[in-house]
């Protein structure tokens, strides 16, 4: 069944809404566990689409910066029900692990006693063995030789000299420009499969909005916190390569170590991030409630959840008209090769400081990190189960 035929029978929000309802309430174990959920429920059992019409819209978004799944479930619902089912598709997916992680955010305070505190440091432990899993993983997919090994390698020696948010970008495009200069991207088949309605005057119209916020919001912030927590989540969300994990070091960057967030707050919520279903990114929610200034709580909240969100979606409605021709281009895959490798460094800097250096203090904690690592990879239990016992040992170890 090809896409333009799926099109005869349009959906409606409605429907598109409850089927991402679903998915937003089981869709465990990250970008790539939710794309295969996505391919069950709406290739396979709904028939939305074909398998070759949704592996090229999958290939489109995890070229793009970005979470790579949400943005597979906006195209998928502008597709089924014009861009009201984009909307729908994108608010059903987040909602439910946004507001978990909102009212942990809002249980946190009032948390005490050691078996709370245990549980909450067994959270900042697991984040250990989440990224070091996410970090081998990565490796394995994106750094397949030595050539591409060596530009991860190359990005946490930038970011061992210089840290932070600027560090990132140049890893970013330095490996880029790696990836052009050796030349290994293979072109894909010309031509999409991919019809959806988006004009190409829409497209560059996204672009502009894009870039203009990407370059006016540094410079609109100045002493405004509603604005300067805008400019943070939304540049941390033009920068992630690969969505999931991958958007932990930048917004560490942007929250700890602008003094926004403690620490110890960060890490126990990208544990609790961990047990929840739906996109990571809805990490962001957690993140905008516990903040410093104001807005923070439920308006601190929203404005970090659609800020993080904005760029990926608007990346992904400049590209659809244009992405048949580019995909074709063999130096474009090269590019992005290249950038892929420097986002695993990113990653792997980021699994040493803060996640390592801010949970692990003394050798029991560092194994139960390591039953952690073992419980995630080897025994193949999901992460929230993962988690559960993290909390629990953590609990022990308060003990």
């Amino acid at each position: 069944m090809r896409i333009e035929e799926t099109q005869e029978r349009q959906g409606s929000a409605a429907e598109v809404f409850a089927a991402f309802l679903k998915l937003g309430l089981t869709s465990f174990g990250g970008p790539i566990a939710h794309l295969g959920y996505f391919r069950d429920e709406l290739v396979t059992r709904r028939r939305w689409l074909d398998d070759r019409a949704y592996a090229d819209l999958v290939a489109l978004c995890q070229f793009l910066p970005g979470p790579a799944s949400s943005q597979v479930g906006f195209a998928l619902g502008m597709m089924r029900a014009g861009w009201r089912g984009a909307f729908a598709a994108f608010l059903a997916f987040t909602l439910p692990s946004a507001l978990i992680l909102l009212l942990f955010a809002l249980a946190a305070p009032a948390l005490g006693g050691p078996l709370a505190q245990g549980a909450l440091n067994g959270l900042k432990i697991v984040a250990v063995a989440i990224v070091a899993q996410a970090v081998w993983g990565m490796a394995r997919s994106l750094c397949p030789d030595r050539a591409r090994a060596t530009i991860a390698l190359g990005a946490v020696a930038v970011l061992a000299f210089l840290p932070g948010t600027f560090g990132m970008v140049g890893a970013i495009a330095a490996g880029g420009l790696a990836g052009l200069w050796l030349g290994q991207g293979a072109s894909g088949p010309a031509g999409s499969h991919v019809a959806l309605p988006v004009t190409r005057r829409a497209a560059l119209a996204a672009l502009a909005l894009f870039l203009s916020l990407l370059v006016l919001l540094p410079l609109l912030a100045g002493d405004s916190p509603l604005l300067s927590l805008v400019d943070a989540f939304y540049r941390a969300g033009s920068l992630v390569f690969g969505g999931g994990h991958v958007v932990l070091p930048l917004l560490e960057a942007e929250t700890v170590r602008t003094g926004r967030v403690p620490p110890e707050a960060f890490l126990a919520g990208y544990g609790a991030a961990q047990a929840v279903p739906g996109p990571l990114f809805t990490f962001a929610a957690y993140l905008g409630a516990v903040q410093g200034p104001a807005p923070h709580g439920v308006a601190g909240a929203i404005v970090a959840l659609l800020a993080i969100f904005a760029p990926g979606f608007l990346l992904l409605v400049a590209a659809l008209p244009f992405w048949g021709r580019f995909r074709s281009m063999a130096r474009a895959q090269s590019l992005m090769q290249g950038a892929n490798a420097a986002v695993v460094g990113i990653l792997g800097a980021a699994l040493y400081d803060p996640v390592f250096t801010g949970a692990i203090h003394d050798m029991r904690e560092f194994a139960l990190a390591l039953a952690c690592l073992i419980a995630l990879m080897l025994w193949r239990l999901q992460p929230w189960m993962v988690v559960a016992m993290a909390a629990l040992g953590g609990i022990g170890l308060s003990l």
